[in-house]
């Protein structure tokens, strides 16, 4: 016979492969009118009441905004741009950069450019709907919509490609007008397992939180800027060096809210065998490694198969 338990899971999976069939994402479900969430889209009660311990709405608290004007003809402002990206690696994991070069009008057309993909008939965009991690086009709700606790309440458009030796996989991630925001979450706490994320928002309402001396703090976002984010592989092969902070995104009542996130993640597509470790010029006597050499093959094997809320990869490689 079976228990409540398996009965429960049951239910759940009934209501997640009902939701993933329809392959029309978290859109689909506000273009039906809906009113209420449905229920795999709300958070557990203990997670709702831990928010109100955590949780800080203040503007007097932002991650370190930081002017990059100049840096390619004045040799001592690159030097003091180059300490500030330094001092807040190490202290919160996350910066804000400004006059970067990047034209607005292209950071304008990215955002556009989703939105339009976002808009545009449910019938078109059910032709790249998939959960084939191998293609390099694919749009879904959630990659970990089976194996998380919570549905996150966002659809994201996933695009690899190769620079170089580098495969950087752009997620653009519309985050639809949520009807319960105080229910529901955008992206669950978590860190990004590659080595950095640039990543761009929309200037339609606060999402983005980084969890600072056990506080959420809002990313607020600005005209022009992108924020950038250390991952799990540069804290690894720093040796601790560098922080990989946690972070989620949040639901609101306005929406879309957008945003594009590049994740630098080195040669996953190529080299499986390839290992990563601390930086032996960062290991002595006094600094000794705390982190195992890694596997790159195996080590995203093993983020693929964890829910988001539940992978915590530096836990797994500290020695």
């Amino acid at each position: 016979m079976a228990s409540a338990d398996d009965e429960q899971y049951d239910d759940r999976m009934k209501m997640l492969k009902a939701f993933d069939e329809t392959k029309a994402g978290v859109k689909g479900l506000m273009d039906s009118g809906l009113i209420k969430i449905p229920e795999i889209f709300v958070r557990p009660s203990e997670e709702l009441a831990e928010d109100e311990l955590t949780y800080k709405n203040t503007t007097q608290i932002q991650v370190p905004v930081i002017d990059l004007s100049d840096i390619q003809i004045n040799a001592g402002r690159r030097k003091r741009i180059v300490e500030q990206v330094r001092i807040a690696s190490e202290t919160w994991g996350f910066f804000q950069v400004v006059n970067h070069g990047i034209p607005l009008t292209v950071l304008d057309g990215m955002i556009d450019g989703v939105r339009k993909f976002n808009e545009q008939d449910v019938a078109e965009k059910k032709k790249y709907y998939s959960r084939d991690n191998t293609r390099k086009i694919r749009f879904n709700s959630s990659y970990d919509l089976f194996t998380s606790k919570t549905a996150s309440w966002k659809d994201t458009l996933s695009i690899s490609f190769w620079a170089l030796i580098q495969l950087i996989q752009r997620s653009c991630l519309p985050l639809a007008a949520c009807p319960q925001p105080q229910l529901a979450i955008g992206t669950t706490k978590h860190s990004d397992a590659g080595f950095l994320t640039i990543l761009l928002q929309n200037q339609i309402a606060i999402g983005l939180q980084v969890l600072h001396q056990g506080q959420w703090i809002d990313i607020q976002p600005i005209p022009g800027g992108l924020v950038i984010n250390i991952g799990d592989l540069l804290q690894l092969v720093s040796n601790g060096k560098f922080r990989s902070n946690e972070h989620r995104a949040t639901t609101s009542h306005i929406g879309p809210r957008i945003s594009v996130a590049c994740f630098f993640s080195g040669p996953v597509d190529g080299d499986k065998n390839m290992i990563y470790g601390p930086i032996e010029e960062l290991i002595s006597e006094e600094n000794p490694p705390i982190y195992r050499n890694v596997v790159l093959g195996e080590y995203v094997a093993k983020f693929l198969s964890i829910s988001m809320d539940k992978y915590r990869a530096l836990d797994y490689y500290k020695l």
